[in-house]
């Protein structure tokens, strides 16, 4: 009898527990709907090729009811740099971090340090060893099906005889683990059909664009990435490229216009306002619910001609560019 008396109170004592633990989540959840915070640190982020991406940001940021901050960080190149001002956006009220890492090797391992105090989604890859090993969310597009989709437009062009074509290939940051992957998927696509590889350059900018006209001639010129691909299509439209065919991903206005103009042959798009969208939403639903964990998202891509660039279909994509 006393044993059950005693059974008796200790189902008490963890029923109370229970219904104070479940209390405290609740009013943690209802309490946090009016404070949430959400700083999101990228480079330059006024330049149009975020464009679509804030669109995302805003609309999601109005759909879940949360604060959104955009921060730049500069022209910042090291992890430690970006820890900083992750830092201090911790201790100026961020309730959580979206952040594109700086390239590294490094770079997610030491960011997942800084989510042990509040969550952090990544809208960009990392280092290919911290890609494997971190646990931080990523939210962003296939990098190496993007290539693999660019090269199997250059294949439909020639009809699949690319026999002899010289290539040169631009990135923003050649040593980046997004041009790593989609120079990958570019080269496998056409590995065995004859082509060769002449160049490849880091263009930071349009300002950069020097180091293009310094390349010998190709026959094919791939851009990696918007910031390539904009300041090849400036050299191009001044002087022509030495006669090369312009390819590449890209997500601004100024990419639309020279696949509009002639000057690119095909547009990559990574659906930019979609990532923006998602980050920010899978961000939030990590903040209002105590016990849920963020998840990655692999975003879609198009791919775009100047014959269908204003198509039905692409209007809504067009949209997200221009806001």
């Amino acid at each position: 009898m006393r044993n059950n008396r005693h059974l008796f109170i200790i189902l008490e004592i963890t029923l109370a527990a229970m219904v104070i633990v479940l209390a405290f989540i609740m009013v943690r959840e209802q309490g946090g709907r009016d404070r949430r915070r959400i700083s999101v640190i990228l480079p330059d982020p006024d330049s149009s090729q975020w464009s679509a991406f804030r669109y995302g940001l805003k609309m999601a940021a109005e759909d879940q009811g949360v604060e959104m901050f955009i921060v730049s960080s500069g022209d910042m190149q090291t992890i430690e740099e970006e820890l900083r001002l992750v830092g201090s956006e911790i201790r100026n009220g961020a309730d959580a971090v979206i952040v594109q890492p700086v390239p590294g090797d490094d770079a997610a391992r030491k960011l997942e340090e800084a989510s042990r105090k509040i969550p952090v989604m990544l809208v960009g890859s990392v280092g290919s060893e911290d890609e494997s090993t971190s646990c931080l969310p990523v939210t962003g597009p296939d990098d190496y099906a993007m290539g693999k989709a660019l090269a199997e437009e250059v294949l439909r062009d020639f009809n699949g005889n690319v026999e002899g074509k010289v290539l040169g290939i631009a990135a923003q940051n050649m040593e980046s683990a997004q041009a790593a992957s989609r120079q990958k998927g570019f080269l496998d696509t056409l590995r065995g059909r004859g082509t060769r590889t002449s160049w490849r350059v880091s263009v930071a900018g349009e300002s950069d664009q020097d180091s293009l006209g310094k390349q010998s001639k190709a026959d094919l010129v791939i851009a990696l990435d918007d910031t390539s691909l904009t300041a090849a299509g400036e050299f191009s439209l001044n002087r022509n490229l030495h006669g090369a065919l312009l390819y590449g991903i890209g997500n601004s206005t100024e990419a639309v216009y020279f696949l509009d103009t002639g000057i690119t042959e095909c547009l990559v798009v990574p659906d930019e306002f979609g990532r923006g969208y998602e980050s920010l939403a899978e961000t939030a639903e990590c903040l209002g619910h105590y016990f849920s964990k963020m998840e990655s998202k692999t975003m879609l891509y198009h791919v775009i001609r100047k014959k269908d660039l204003f198509s039905k279909k692409n209007q809504e994509l067009l949209f997200t560019m221009s806001q």
